[in-house]
């Protein structure tokens, strides 16, 4: 399954499109995107020069937290479509050359899965310990407790759902509908792998972004969190339920079977700051995941006490940098693969994110980013809609209400608990943060036609005369601007700039994907430059990226011999490559507000 790091490999260089099933298209006008509205757009997802296509969740589900609760894998969620309709997709992404990855859901399952509802009907019951069941705790003063004091990882309550038919609690590490399974029981793990992984591989899946992929195993103490929010009743506790003394074991047995069908995989790897852990996930040797998703770039900007109780403005670039070189060398001197990803379904846009989102800004921050990554080691993830530069939804166009997700509701629900419920400052001010994290924003029905209903989400039930709804969540306030029909046909829009990089990163892979990555100046607070080396055909042969992710001119020296890695001697030159920005430019020219360069080091 996975192999050194220097043999290039079609999932290295590869680029993955993620799609979300209910904002990318409605297919026949009942305002929630499906499968035949994904097969609809292959044809434009290969001319951008997409590979592969990551599909979230599809699978039937009361959609509780949108498909990641999970009720029946081998079915698909009927708004969506059928079975029949993903081995569609699957055929026609197959016949124009592309792959399919599908997200794997296995930590916990929905409380609406058969297996669940067999679970809780009794302490006998054989499916009992298919779940993780516990007896209460008491206080001094008889007071029921859960057994920790672990906090959920949405909203600010416990990880314990009291059950009054048979008097335990079970654990749920999200929401309480998504109880997580035992995977300390055997006969639990064969079913996952059978109804999960095998069902779908057989129908010609090429592999999996596996969700969660570091909490399978939990600590068998269940040990209290330590306080790290004294005003709360529960605390975050990622680092004790992460990573536990089993999950190595765990991934052997499910590379055994992915093996047999060459299947590739991409794990959700959280609260693994630490490298070497990481590099036990993806070492080549170890056989385990072929790469994953660490947080590190993502998570800048996040609250501390909660991730969306961050504003923007609350980082430094120094701190984006570090983020970006932890991610990045981990392949320098390892057999070991990473990606490159700035957005997915549970962030806000990039733009919003780590540059300007304002109008006069928008179009250069979402080329600056993309010169950025196109750049950057690592497998390319790109995100419905970032290849057009969406943006988060402006807070005074796009009220509190229009926030669906749980993740969102959960957390203005803390905050009223906490400050009351009539604290409209508090919850401004929460909404300050939903604003700027909210997963929601990413989940904004995707923008095809300005012109069009609802931005064109429903364009294709629309060309064939079906009268369209309103889709399931409100339209993007900016769709009219920002949308792939104005973009498609002008050479100088944020679409068009991502398919000349995606081409340029492919021209160049041997710098960009699977060249070693360093970076200049880590210091710098306006400027970010690094240093790509080449590897393979390549060796030898360097790249100077330099971004200016500031909204001014700013004037820029070149570097030196020795910061670029080389002897005393020669004059070096530097021949720009790339640019957001057109017009070739002298090394050392001053670089215009949120442009982006790329330089061959020629010596």
């Amino acid at each position: 399954m996975t192999v050194d790091k220097r043999v290039k490999q079609w999932w290295k260089h590869g680029v993955v499109y993620q799609i979300y099933p209910a904002s990318f298209c409605d297919s026949n006008g009942d305002g929630i995107g499906d499968l035949p509205g994904i097969t609809s757009k292959l044809d434009y997802l290969k001319d951008l020069g997409v590979d592969i296509i990551w599909v979230c969740p599809m699978y039937d589900s009361p959609q509780v937290d949108m498909g990641y609760d999970i009720s029946n894998y081998e079915d698909v969620y009927r708004p969506y479509g059928t079975v029949e309709d993903m081995e569609t997709l699957i055929r026609e992404t197959h016949d124009r050359g592309m792959r399919v990855m599908l997200d794997l859901v296995i930590n916990h399952t929905s409380d609406q899965h058969e297996w669940f509802k067999e679970s809780r009907k009794s302490k006998d019951n054989p499916k009992r310990d298919w779940y993780i069941w516990k007896p209460a705790r008491y206080s001094a003063t008889g007071e029921r407790l859960p057994p920790n004091n672990w906090r959920g990882n949405f909203g600010g309550g416990s990880v314990w759902k009291w059950d009054e038919q048979t008097q335990e609690y079970y654990l749920h590490l999200f929401a309480e509908e998504q109880p997580d399974l035992n995977w300390e029981k055997e006969e639990v793990r064969k079913a996952i792998y059978e109804t999960s992984m095998e069902f779908w591989l057989k129908r010609g899946v090429d592999g999996f972004r596996v969700d969660t992929v570091n909490m399978y195993s939990k600590p068998p103490d269940y040990p209290d969190a330590p306080i790290i929010d004294p005003g709360a009743k529960y605390q975050p506790a990622g680092p004790l339920y992460c990573n536990g003394p089993r999950m190595h074991e765990f991934l052997d047995e499910m590379n055994a079977i992915l093996s047999k069908y060459g299947a590739i995989t991409v794990g959700e790897l959280p609260n693994t700051p630490d490298m070497s852990k990481v590099l036990r996930y993806v070492s080549a040797e170890a056989k385990q995941l072929d790469m994953v998703f660490q947080f590190d770039v993502v998570d800048v900007g996040h609250g501390i006490t909660h991730p969306l109780d961050g504003r923007p403005g609350n980082f430094t670039l120094p701190e984006l940098k570090a983020a970006v070189e932890r991610t990045q060398t981990l392949i320098r001197g390892t057999d070991a693969w990473t990606t490159v990803f700035f957005e997915n379904h549970d962030q806000a846009r990039s733009v919003s994110r780590f540059a300007d989102d304002s109008p006069r800004h928008r179009e250069a921050s979402a080329k600056m980013l993309a010169l950025m990554q196109a750049c950057m080691s690592g497998t390319q993830y790109v995100y419905q809609g970032q290849e057009i530069g969406l943006v988060n939804a402006p807070k005074d166009s796009y009220p509190l209400e229009n926030y669906l997700d749980l993740n969102s509701y959960l957390f203005i629900d803390m905050v009223k608990e906490r400050y009351g419920a009539d604290n409209a400052a508090e919850i401004d001010k929460a909404f300050d943060g939903l604003q700027y994290l909210a997963r929601d924003h990413s989940r904004i029905p995707m923008s095809w036609n300005g012109k069009g209903k609802y931005g064109g989400f429903s364009d294709v039930a629309e060309a064939a005369g079906v009268e369209v709804k309103e889709p399931w969540m409100k339209p993007h306030p900016l769709a009219s601007q920002i949308n792939v029909a104005a973009q498609q046909g002008d050479p100088n829009s944020v679409l068009s700039y991502w398919k000349k990089m995606l081409a340029f990163r492919r021209e160049h892979a041997e710098l960009t994907v699977y060249g070693d990555y360093t970076t200049l100046r880590m210091d710098d607070e306006d400027l970010h430059l690094f240093l790509k080396e080449g590897h393979g055909p390549a060796a030898g042969s360097k790249a100077l990226v330099v971004l200016n992710f500031t909204t001014k001119e700013k004037e820029w020296a070149v570097p030196s011999t020795e910061e670029l890695g080389l002897p005393a001697g020669p004059e070096v030159k530097l021949e720009q490559i790339a640019a957001t920005h057109d017009g070739k430019r002298e090394a050392g020219e001053a670089l215009a507000p949120l442009e982006g360069r790329v330089y061959l080091v020629k010596f």
